[in-house]
């Protein structure tokens, strides 16, 4: 059976087609923190990162998962991570790229949460943002220094709505080797900013995605197109051990 792309249909079915144990149709919801593992070299083996699997639910849950994989055929991309809100998604998709001394160039159009985030709280943490008009695509590249980590911007900026410039922004940013962080909260489906150059998108599913004003949640997606290990002195946080994690270098131990 050929395998659709059809939106509606990845919406609805990507990601899950029953459940392994009992034939269930609806996803299950695996409420459980911990999981069993078939053996000493088993659990080895999953946190050394030599074989994928479930570790602990704040790692990776069954449930999340197939939102994971349902969002990120959506968009076209590699891989996704659902975590607790929009708020920490857009924190950890730059957390994980720059630190202390280091700095992101951001569109000027933001969520007023998002703004704040970025001018009060990463600035605590000794990461600096700068803030240019995305009228012009090249304010990108006059803010872009040697310790500039990331782009970032939102399809459709709330609460303007003014369309981003995501091929134009994108192409600068990677002739330094620097990922455009696309928000694309505002138009699921109706945009997707892995097909103009976007390397990482990040969601607050609170919105359209959630629909009904029920949960909160957040989605970082990866594109797969970024090529990471390239340009090392511009990403050492994914090109350098890990000490945190056994001295894992990331852009190495995440290929598939």
């Amino acid at each position: 059976m050929t395998e659709s792309k059809n939106p509606e249909t990845l919406a609805l079915h990507a990601g899950y087609r029953k459940d392994p144990a009992t034939g269930a149709v609806a996803v299950p919801i695996y409420q459980t923190t911990s999981y069993q593992f078939d053996s000493p070299e088993h659990a080895a083996n999953l946190f050394a990162l030599k074989e994928l699997g479930n570790i602990y639910t704040r790692i990776m849950n069954p449930t999340n998962d197939v939102l994971e994989q349902r969002i990120t055929a959506l968009e076209g991309g590699a891989a996704a991570l659902a975590v607790a809100s929009g708020q920490a998604a857009s924190a950890l998709a730059v957390q994980n790229v720059a630190q202390v001394g280091d700095n992101i160039v951001s569109s000027t159009d933001l969520y007023g949460g998002t703004w704040n985030l970025f001018a009060n709280t990463l600035k605590q943490q000794g990461i600096e943002v700068r803030f240019v008009d995305p009228a012009d695509p090249e304010n990108f590249r006059r803010a872009t220094d040697d310790r500039t980590r990331a782009y970032y911007a939102e399809t459709l900026p709330n609460p303007k709505l003014t369309v981003f410039p995501i091929q134009d922004v994108s192409d600068i940013g990677r002739e330094f080797g620097i990922p455009l962080i696309m928000d694309n909260t505002a138009a699921p489906i109706l945009c997707r900013p892995f097909d103009h150059g976007a390397a990482v998108i990040v969601y607050s599913t609170t919105k359209y995605i959630g629909g009904h004003g029920t949960s909160i949640g957040g989605l970082i997606v990866d594109g797969g197109n970024f090529d990471w290990e390239a340009h090392p002195e511009r990403q050492p946080l994914l090109n350098t051990p890990d000490p945190s994690y056994h001295g894992a270098v990331w852009s190495q131990a995440i290929k598939p």
